[in-house]
């Protein structure tokens, strides 16, 4: 839409006679009363073609504002030479604490239900450390309490790294070897009238009267220990055929209690128990010369090279210009059959020296003389198991229930904290009132328009356009002049909308 030309107030004399403005001096009354009084335009503001003026508020001029420009133009600009009309202030200033009211604490509460609850939340101001000597046990406390918090942090660091290691404790696994003898049931002896004897091998883990926390897991299997058992009987007695019972670990073995044989025969029989092992993680056996140089006989692969580096490092044997390698002596260059190798080579040269672990062998006699028929041998072994605390570490990182709690006590401090702000806040805004209450409530009532006139978003003075000498100044005419102007730029408009349409 094109813009008109600017045409200046009537005051001028440059409209038609027809609208001119009477000579005579007339009766305004201030601009607030007049009906559709829409205010003042801003400055450099030029209503467009079938465009009314936006209303604003009605008040003096900025500093240095000249008003309509000379001559005619598209928009109203400062005049040549003038500084641009000054921006409104955005500065506004805060209430100072003793003049803000205490109200609005629903949502403040909501506020603070939202934020993220910080430590320096929980600390209590100087003034009531002041006020309230007792306090300090509370500061106490609250410093106890970083300290707790830093050593939970860093005990829960150790169990996760503690974790990723394989923990194993040592225990004694009791095991009885017992036969039973079973004679003849009749005078015709056959396969299964005849005498025949029963070997039972069985066990159970002995628990640690002072770890209470054994009693609490489940019972292991007496074959989860192990992974394979043979049982060797006299040859000579039962052929090369029927003098081995063996039993081997698989993917689908069911575990039990106990092992059992059953032969026929009436004599004494010398056998021998071969037990292996299920070591969790794998260990080996070192070769009888590496094994007596690190002082280690069976083991798990990380830990005899570990037993390796501390003999290198303490023999001070890594080279000292290429500390990828290592120069062997006498005892490391006999047994590796080499006098330098690099780190990288270590595990590829251990896979020759690491055997299987040897079994434990029992050595037994089914006796089948004397006056009890069932016998039983004892013997004790060590073994490894997972250390009982591993659950309760796990138990106490996946554990939720104390968090819960803690988090809780946590809201339950800053709410009582944030209260205690609060009734400092009050007990300041009565104190201020009970010095000077005069001079306290002018503050307060200033404080209170600038709140409410920040909020409203109002600009100007109110309270000075209330008064009718406000409307006496010098720019006061020209505000009426500019009404009128764009009272009649915009019936101008309205008039050429009509023409236009008519002619269409």
């Amino acid at each position: 839409m094109a813009t008109r030309p600017f045409m200046p107030p009537p005051v001028a004399g440059n409209v038609s006679s027809q609208h001119r403005m009477p000579p005579t001096p007339v009766q305004v009354r201030p601009p607030f009363q007049q009906p559709g009084y829409g205010g003042m335009p801003r400055p450099g503001y030029s209503p467009q073609q079938g465009q009314s003026p936006g209303p604003s508020r009605v008040g003096p001029p900025p500093p240095g504002y000249q008003g309509f420009p000379p001559g005619g133009g598209s928009s109203m600009r400062p005049a040549p030479g003038m500084p641009p009309p000054p921006a409104p202030s955005s500065d506004r200033k805060r209430p100072p604490p003793e003049c803000r009211s205490s109200q609005g604490g629903g949502n403040s509460a909501s506020r603070s239900a939202k934020k993220k609850k910080k430590m320096a939340d929980k600390i209590l101001p100087q003034k009531v450390r002041d006020l309230v000597p007792e306090s300090q046990a509370y500061m106490d406390l609250l410093a106890f309490e970083r300290k707790l918090d830093a050593t939970i942090v860093r005990k829960r660091l150790e169990i996760q790294e503690a974790l990723k290691r394989p923990i194993k404790v040592k225990r004694k696994l009791r095991i009885f070897i017992s036969n039973t003898f079973y004679p003849a049931k009749s005078e015709v002896e056959d396969d299964d009238n005849g005498p025949s004897w029963e070997l039972r091998v069985e066990g159970k883990l002995l628990e640690d009267g002072t770890n209470k926390v054994d009693s609490k897991l489940p019972k292991r299997k007496f074959s989860s220990f192990f992974k394979s058992l043979v049982i060797e009987l006299d040859k000579d007695q039962y052929g090369p055929e029927n003098h081995l019972v063996e039993w081997h670990r698989t993917n689908t073995t069911q575990e039990t209690d106990g092992f059992q044989v059953k032969r026929p025969g009436d004599r004494n029989v010398r056998c021998t128990v071969l037990l292996l092992l299920d070591y969790q993680p794998l260990q080996f056996k070192l070769d009888p010369r590496l094994a007596r140089l690190l002082g280690v006989h069976t083991q798990t692969r990380p830990v005899v090279i570990n037993a390796l580096w501390q003999y290198v490092k303490t023999h001070d044997l890594q080279d000292a210009h290429e500390r990828e390698y290592i120069n062997c002596d006498r005892y490391l260059a006999q047994i590796f059959e080499s006098q330098r190798m690099k780190f990288a080579e270590i595990p590829q040269q251990l896979h020759r020296l690491l055997h299987p672990p040897d079994p434990i062998v029992i050595n037994h006699t089914i006796t089948v003389e004397g006056p009890d028929q069932k016998k039983t041998s004892c013997y004790d072994i060590d073994v490894e198991i997972d250390d009982p605390l591993k659950a309760q570490m796990n138990q106490f990182l996946l554990s939720t229930t104390s968090q819960q709690e803690i988090q809780g006590l946590d809201s339950k401090i800053h709410e009582t904290v944030e209260t205690i702000n609060n009734l400092k806040t009050n007990r300041e805004f009565m104190l201020s009132f009970s010095r000077d209450p005069a001079e306290f409530i002018n503050k307060w009532l200033i404080s209170q328009a600038r709140d409410l006139k920040t909020m409203t978003d109002v600009v100007g003075s109110p309270e000075e356009e209330r008064l009718a000498d406000y409307y006496s100044q010098n720019w006061a005419q020209e505000a009426v002049c500019r009404y009128f102007y764009g009272k009649v730029q915009q019936r101008r408009a309205e008039l050429e909308q009509t023409l236009s349409i008519r002619n269409n």
